[in-house]
């Protein structure tokens, strides 16, 4: 099994009046394009869970998401790349044609199976998971969004990357279930500054979540963070025609596409708080490009009709 990216850490600058304005030098970390296969923080998280899951001598992975879920993507996608069998639990009842997040796991060999919601929620109590494996077989498993102990280094390996390239201030990064965000805190070890955005609504929860995650890592726990919980946008998977013109017009100027789930919601969050003078003056902020561009997809599925405009990524 290979752990190479297939490009070096790219920084791109963002010329951004509202920035200059405070003599603010804000840089996009490009780790959408580190990995040709697992492109963002998908392949940071699970590059340690395939180690172990390797070194237990295991061949199949088990893993849980909705119908559109990146990580389900990312963990079909790296199974046939590093000989593992995978297989899909995700969250409702099968429809067909399968959306394309779905098609795209099952065509890399993923073996989908369902959970009503009710015992979704239920996912990682010991007899629902002991019944799963009693079906598929023995597996390792990695949890919902890849988060565990074991997610955390590979993510805490980039800020060993980024601090090899320049200095910087503060680092940013969008947050669905929180352990890359725990990952960059073990990184940056109580140094500088990290800075949350969540994806989802009332998320108050990933403070403790993330915490949990850190001490779970490292033993420690960390002050040098702050989670943003107001910038959902509607919620998770939701479709905002505000956000829509915002990566629109963020395209435009900058030739990077953002994802509507995560990175669309982390930029918007920043250029806000750039507005507010959240951020000290002279200062290097850093926002991390963490991928998810497979989300369009079966965002654009569902909601086509309410915008004139979607990008063509696929």
């Amino acid at each position: 099994m290979t752990d190479a990216f297939t490009s070096p850490l790219i920084l791109q600058e963002l010329p951004e009046p509202v920035a200059a304005r405070r003599n603010i030098r804000l840089l996009l970390l490009r780790d959408d394009l580190t990995h040709s296969d697992l492109p963002g923080n998908k392949w940071r998280k699970l590059k340690y869970n395939l180690r172990e899951a390797r070194h237990l001598g295991h061949n199949t992975l088990l893993t849980f998401g909705g119908a559109y879920s990146n990580h389900l993507a990312a963990v079909a996608a790296a199974g046939p790349l590093h000989g593992f069998r995978t297989v899909g639990v995700v969250r409702g009842e099968p429809t067909l044609p399968l959306n394309p997040t779905l098609a795209g796991a099952q065509a890399h060999g993923m073996q989908l199976h369902y959970l009503d919601r009710a015992t979704y929620r239920r996912k990682t109590a010991p007899e629902v998971l002991a019944e799963l494996l009693r079906e598929v077989g023995p597996a390792y498993v990695i949890p919902e969004g890849g988060s565990n102990a074991l997610a955390l280094p590979g993510c805490a390996e980039l800020v060993t990357e980024l601090t090899q390239q320049t200095y910087f201030d503060y680092l940013c990064v969008a947050c669905g279930t929180g352990g890359t965000l725990a990952g960059l805190l073990t990184g940056l070890a109580g140094t500088r500054q990290a800075i949350g955005v969540a994806a989802l609504k009332n998320a108050d929860f990933l403070r403790t979540d993330i915490e949990a995650l850190t001490r779970a890592g490292t033993g420690a726990t960390y002050t040098n963070w702050k989670l943003h919980t107001n910038y959902h946008l509607g919620g998770y998977a939701a479709y905002s025609a505000e956000l829509m013109e915002f990566i629109r017009q963020f395209q435009a100027r900058h030739g990077v596409l953002l994802d509507p789930l995560y990175t669309g919601k982390l930029l918007y969050a920043i250029l806000d708080l750039l507005e507010k003078n959240y951020f000290a003056p002279d200062s290097t902020v850093v926002a991390v490009h963490t991928g998810g561009l497979q989300g369009w997809q079966g965002f654009g599925q569902r909601f086509e009709s309410r915008s004139a405009w979607w990008p063509v990524v696929y």
